[in-house]
């Protein structure tokens, strides 16, 4: 794992490059401080036209539609909304089973996660939202403050590198006992702190109890928040190409399990399978949206395809999210 200096990799620049025309827009209608680039609920007379009303007394007349008067000859006003910079928080999964690799040249899922989490925060920053980063396991570890400060990315950077009990080097690897993941507590935990609505992204293999995530989602819709979901997975995990009788040992304090792969395989994929579809399924009830991360898959490209597809659907006024197949790899 980087110490917290490493920022080269994880604001690596070939991922950079590829994402770094595309704008991270809110799909939902978020609150803003500022006027920036995120479409607010609050109607004013900025860029963008919302509809008409009809004139009153008193209202100002600059704002008149006269093609409408020439149409109709009634007077209307043209009111716009307002476009405002949001609030982004990222939680990135630190349990146990993030430290996991299949093969020890490659990056493990954190590091997936992690490369993820700083370039989104460096998007976000450039064009002035306010960004915040948490890591959490069975609880929260550590947190980042909400800012849009041009310096701001250091500090994630520095979050990222840093666990709460030590770097992110000290994270569990394979047949080391760490922690596991509440969601559910995780997202109570992390709605109290939002003072708005704001776009949360959740960063996780999600190896839990759909019902856990399923409370989360709950609350986060019940408080009108927009969920990303990347879920990041090691190609061992979703093919399972195992062979020969080994000891598996558990990341997250499970213990050690001697085990014929091959015996093992078909039960094995068919489970991992309906936890991916389930997963898919409550994102989809709650109109959020789910993407998978493959390790062994370059991020860049991945990133910037998801992120063309979320402006597409921002631009195009899509009233409800989608989830990608479970299956895919970089939303293929």
């Amino acid at each position: 794992m980087p110490q917290p200096s490493a920022s080269k990799a994880y604001l690596d620049p070939r991922t950079l490059a590829a994402v770094s025309s595309l704008e991270l827009r809110a799909r939902l209608i978020v609150e803003g401080l500022m006027i920036g680039m995120h479409r607010s609920p609050y109607r004013g007379l900025s860029v963008e036209f919302a509809q008409h009303r009809q004139y009153a007394p008193g209202d100002d007349v600059r704002y008149l539609d006269w093609k409408v008067f020439a149409r109709t000859d009634k007077l209307h006003l043209k009111q716009y909304q307002k476009e405002t910079n949001l609030d982004l928080l990222i939680l990135l999964d630190a349990s146990g089973s993030m430290g996991y690799s299949s093969l020890p040249q490659k990056w493990s899922k954190y590091d997936l996660g992690a490369s993820l989490a700083a370039a989104l925060a460096y998007l976000a920053l450039r064009q002035q939202d306010r960004v915040s980063a948490m890591l959490f396991g069975d609880q929260l570890l550590e947190q980042s403050r909400m800012s849009n400060a041009a310096d701001h990315w250091r500090s994630i950077l520095a979050l990222l590198g840093a666990e709460g009990s030590g770097p992110p080097a000290t994270l569990p690897q394979t047949g080391e006992s760490g922690r596991g993941t509440d969601l559910a507590r995780l997202f109570e935990r992390a709605t109290a702190r939002l003072t708005q609505r704001s776009v949360v992204v959740l960063i996780s293999d999600l190896l839990e109890d759909p019902a856990s995530l399923e409370q989360g989602m709950a609350r986060l819709f019940h408080d009108r928040h927009d969920l990303i979901i990347f879920q990041t997975l090691d190609k061992a995990e979703r093919t399972f190409p195992f062979r020969d009788p080994t000891v598996f040992a558990g990341l997250e304090n499970e213990g050690s399990l001697n085990l014929d792969p091959a015996a093992l395989r078909s039960a094995y994929l068919a489970a991992f399978e309906a936890h991916a579809l389930e997963t898919t399924r409550l994102a989809r009830r709650f109109h959020f949206d789910k993407f998978v991360l493959d390790t062994s898959q370059p991020l860049g490209s991945t990133l910037s395809r998801f992120l063309a597809r979320r402006a597409s659907a921002a631009t195009h006024g899509t009233a409800t999210g989608y989830a990608l197949a479970p299956t895919a790899i970089g939303g293929e």
